[in-house]
């Protein structure tokens, strides 16, 4: 299958399909971390061009409810918010017929913007081995729910809270936004097995 992975510069999701026989690219404006194929640019440019699936991860920053607060603390942030809105349905409305789109949980004036369409699906790092916490929805068209692979919840919750919360405590960095972006690769594992 052709695959686009759209805002994704790590190259893990592509990664995971292109070990499996699949021709995936990433895209994003930044330059992937990993040597693989990837477009560098706006996804825009090449969103149409017959791809077989698409998994997108557009930017959260204005539409996560873990920031819906900052809203009222600096007006700008609503232009940001309503350009983050239109950006993500650009996915939604994508002719590409298999799809999945990944957020953290929105608030309720980013559903809103999108035409109130909840997500499919939550997910978490711990359904897929990883001994963390960090609620991820999935919009879903064409495609199954994605099962769990190793669900680890119980040793996970003997950690403590920090640990197991480790990308939410992080401490403010010009990196902080990388390292919580990162899809983990028991998800990306999970998704090339699933659903290519």
């Amino acid at each position: 299958m052709r695959i686009l992975i759209a805002c994704e510069y790590s190259g893990t999701v592509r990664d995971a399909f292109r070990a499996l026989g699949h021709d995936a690219i990433s895209c994003d404006i930044l330059p992937t971390d990993a040597p693989g194929p990837h477009y560098q640019g706006d996804v825009r440019d090449i969103i149409n061009d017959n791809w077989d699936m698409l998994i997108a991860h557009p930017p959260c920053t204005y539409m996560t409810n873990s920031g819906v607060c900052h809203l009222y603390k600096d007006p700008s942030r609503w232009e940001k918010l309503d350009q983050a809105a239109n950006f993500f349905k650009l996915f939604l409305n994508s002719p590409i017929l298999k799809k999945a789109i990944e957020n953290p949980i929105m608030h309720k004036y980013a559903l809103e913007r999108i035409g109130g369409i909840k997500q499919s699906q939550v997910i978490q790092p711990w359904m897929f081995g990883h001994l963390e916490q960090k609620a991820t929805c999935l919009w879903l068209t064409g495609l199954p729910l994605l099962r769990p692979t190793n669900n680890v919840k119980e040793e996970m919750m003997r950690l403590p809270i920090k640990e197991r919360q480790r990308l939410h405590y992080l401490p403010p960095s010009p990196n902080r936004w990388r390292l919580r972006s990162k899809t983990y690769d028991g998800i990306a594992k999970a998704m090339a097995n699933q659903w290519g």
